[in-house]
């Protein structure tokens, strides 16, 4: 794999992360009950496909 798609690859890993963040803290702070519990649980799913893609740009 070039240089160049890592990049971007990893750039997609540390966006996913940030939005992740703001999510979180989103739902944390302005929602409550069921909306609170999906918004969450989306922003565990991206942060995990974050963590995986910023891995295989480290691993390969």
């Amino acid at each position: 794999m070039d240089p160049m798609t890592k990049m971007w690859i990893s750039f997609v890993g540390i966006g996913l992360m940030a939005f992740s963040a703001f999510l979180i803290s989103f739902a944390r702070y302005k929602t409550k009950g069921a909306v609170r519990a999906v918004l969450s649980l989306v922003a565990f799913v991206m942060l995990v496909f974050g963590f995986i893609y910023g891995a295989f740009t480290v691993l390969t």
